[in-house]
């Protein structure tokens, strides 16, 4: 194939595989955003919140460990199809009626929302020239707060127009109908699936092992356990946390779309950088190190605080908590065994979806006891802290690069 035809190729596939994300950042983030609506007329405690984050980071965790069969038997553009699919239905179960539905919905969503990235990382790996894998991935995941971007602007919107319910329907058509707009790609993309594959359940152990067994891979692994639990608690809780402060839902959704904006620039900011002037385990070890200080400045924000000012607390979170993806998961397709990217990329996330469980539920534990937000957000950056400085040590060298 000609280097015009192989760059098309991967333009289609980078465009696909942008938008893809997208919908899904929108599917998967429109509770949280519009989440100070929904406890409201619901009357429940916002610690609430993080139940169904944890839950859904809990589906999560068992969809990336074992959707990597369905990638290779299914083919990348059909699993991205599906989990819009599964964010679509989640929203609409959501948005049915009962408290009980919820839960259904946080685990459908979660699990569509979790397939979506292998998926993409999959596909990418094939197009991508390695030196340039962590633009072109961090490209591919300035989807995210674009989809943020949008959630934030439209879902206290559309909550104004057509309440939550009508909100959550919306961004649920958005996907499927976005799921189906898919379709013509997959002959092109989906050319390496083995029909042949099945599942089995060894396949999660076969996962976790490909990961564990791999230093480099193992470092990504707990990278992502810190940089995903915080950015879940920063998406999940940051609205509520500025309603609670006395602002309304349509300006605090208007500062946390503006914050994330900031993740755009960033993450191709830091792939350029990942793939050239620093190593990606340099760029990663001051990312870390840059979220434990936005915890901490946001940890003395307070009512005090004017609106812009706590939209540059969250601006620092979004540059960091929000920017690390290309660099990460560039370097973990790189790293893959040939033939396993979407089952090594869900290996590591999967890690992540620990800490997107495990931190929202402890952030909400804190938040019940103290009834501070602000207390939640230090304490939950701690384990960035630690990877920070773990990942320094390790910067020189031992996450190896290819050049070519």
């Amino acid at each position: 194939m000609r280097v015009d035809a192989k760059l098309q190729v991967l333009l289609v596939a980078l465009g696909a595989m942008f938008l893809q994300q997208t919908f899904a950042a929108v599917g998967r983030n429109m509770p949280s955003i519009i989440a100070p609506a929904i406890l409201a007329d619901l009357q429940l405690d916002p610690a609430w919140l993080g139940v169904y984050v944890g839950l859904g980071a809990a589906a999560a965790l068992v969809f990336q460990l074992g959707c990597g069969s369905f990638i290779i038997r299914y083919g990348a553009l059909r699993t991205s199809q599906a989990a819009l699919v599964m964010l679509g239905v989640g929203l609409a179960a959501a948005a049915a009626g009962p408290l009980a539905l919820f839960a259904i919905s946080a685990i459908i969503g979660g699990g569509g929302s979790a397939i979506s990235t292998p998926a993409s990382s999959h596909l990418l790996g094939r197009h991508s020239p390695p030196r340039q894998a962590p633009l072109v991935f961090s490209i591919k995941q300035t989807a995210v707060p674009a989809g943020l971007l949008i959630a934030g602007l439209l879902g206290p919107l559309m909550t104004l127009w057509w309440g939550w319910r009508g909100a959550m329907l919306a961004g649920g058509a958005a996907c499927v109908v976005f799921a189906v707009m898919l379709q013509p790609l997959r002959a092109q993309f989906d050319t390496d699936r083995d029909p042949t594959r099945t599942f089995r359940f060894s396949d999660f152990a076969t996962t976790l092992a490909v990961v564990l067994r791999l230093p480099a891979l193992r470092r990504l692994a707990f990278a992502c356990f810190a940089f995903n639990g915080l950015q879940m608690i920063f998406t999940a809780y940051f609205v509520t946390y500025l309603v609670a402060l006395g602002h309304d839902l349509a300006a605090a959704g208007f500062v946390f779309s503006m914050a994330t904006l900031v993740a755009v620039p960033g993450r191709i900011l830091w792939g350029w950088i990942g793939s050239g002037p620093a190593e990606p385990g340099q760029v990663m070890a001051w990312l870390a190190l840059g979220m434990a200080a936005s915890t901490v400045f946001v940890g003395f924000s307070g009512p005090h605080w004017p609106l812009w000012l706590l939209g540059l607390a969250g601006a620092g979170l979004s540059l960091t908590a929000l920017s690390w993806h290309g660099v990460l998961l560039a370097e973990a397709a790189r790293l893959a065994p040939e033939g396993m990217r979407g089952a090594a990329t869900g290996g590591v996330l999967s890690f992540g979806q620990v800490g997107a469980l495990l931190l929202p539920l402890a952030y909400a534990g804190v938040l019940a006891v103290t009834g501070s937000y602000a207390i939640g957000f230090m304490l939950c950056g701690a384990p960035a802290l630690v990877v920070g400085i773990a990942l320094l040590r390790h910067a020189s060298g031992t996450i190896p690069r290819v050049r070519s």
